[in-house]
């Protein structure tokens, strides 16, 4: 590769939910990675649960091994956190998740946070509302983030985890519509391959408004280590390099098969990486 390099990844800490968040950056630092991605969830860095001073610390930790936060991705794809609800109340609390989400970030040190359109019901019956409610949230976290100096990952998901950002023409319309400079388009590798398609479509479309990566393998679903699936990795790299694209690929491994063992998916995932970079 001429352009993507090393300094480019980062890895993120989901698999290692049964595990302190310590080994998950000793990791990082022995496999010789620069940046990390922070799942914000329990037992790691559940913000309802912690202090403004353990909330220093977890920054202590990170920056005390030369790591760099990329990007602070608090859970948010299970219930109750849902900008598109129908019920105004889960809304509400959606909303104060993500504004809290983005002071937890400022105090991380972190310049992105990843968020999500949420969903309406499958049925279809309420998709129009619920992009107009997912709009509103969606532009008022822009406002705040860009105050704190902070650009919003509008990450797509899956089509059975959304209704409403779930592809690329979803993703640019819902960008064209907030028409905001604090908030980008993301790739997630695996719902890009189920929706039929590749990163270069997103860098002709979104230029250096792509923000941030999910760069995870899959079979085609899963978020795999790299070679336990089928994606073309490869194929993707050249891609992305070709632009260039100079944000992070962040490899965001979530299937249970890890969890007994994070380390392993961590290092034969950055093994492959680094092979080619």
């Amino acid at each position: 590769m001429k352009n993507i390099s090393r300094k480019q990844i980062s890895v993120m800490n989901i698999q290692y939910k049964y595990f302190p968040l310590s080994l998950f950056l000793d990791d990082a630092v022995r496999f010789g990675v620069e940046n990390v991605e922070l799942w914000g969830a329990a037992p790691h860095f559940h913000m309802e649960d912690m202090t403004y001073q353990e909330i220093r610390k977890v920054r202590r930790e990170i920056e005390g091994r030369g790591l760099k936060l990329v990007c602070f991705t608090p859970e948010q794809c299970v219930y109750p956190v849902n900008l598109a609800s129908d019920n105004p109340d889960t809304r509400k609390r959606s909303l104060k998740f993500f504004e809290n989400s983005i002071r937890a970030a400022g105090e991380l040190g972190s310049d992105k946070v990843l968020v999500t359109s949420g969903t309406g019901y499958f049925d279809g019956s309420n998709r129009d509302e619920a992009w107009k409610w997912a709009e509103e949230g969606l532009y008022s976290l822009a406002e705040m983030a860009e105050d704190y100096e902070i650009v919003l990952a509008l990450e797509i998901l899956r089509r059975d985890e959304s209704n409403l950002v779930y592809d690329l023409p979803g993703l640019m319309k819902m960008l064209r519509q907030l028409d905001h400079p604090s908030i980008g388009g993301m790739i997630d590798t695996i719902p890009m391959a189920l929706a039929s398609e590749r990163p270069a479509q997103y860098l002709e479309a979104l230029g250096d408004s792509l923000v941030h990566i999910h760069f995870i393998d899959g079979a085609p679903r899963g978020h795999l280590a790299w070679g336990d699936g089928v994606l073309d990795m490869e194929g993707y790299l050249e891609e992305l390099d070709a632009y260039p694209y100079r944000g992070y690929l962040s490899l965001e491994i979530t299937d249970g098969r890890y969890y007994m063992d994070p380390t392993k998916s961590v290092e034969q995932s950055v093994k492959r990486l680094f092979s080619v970079l």
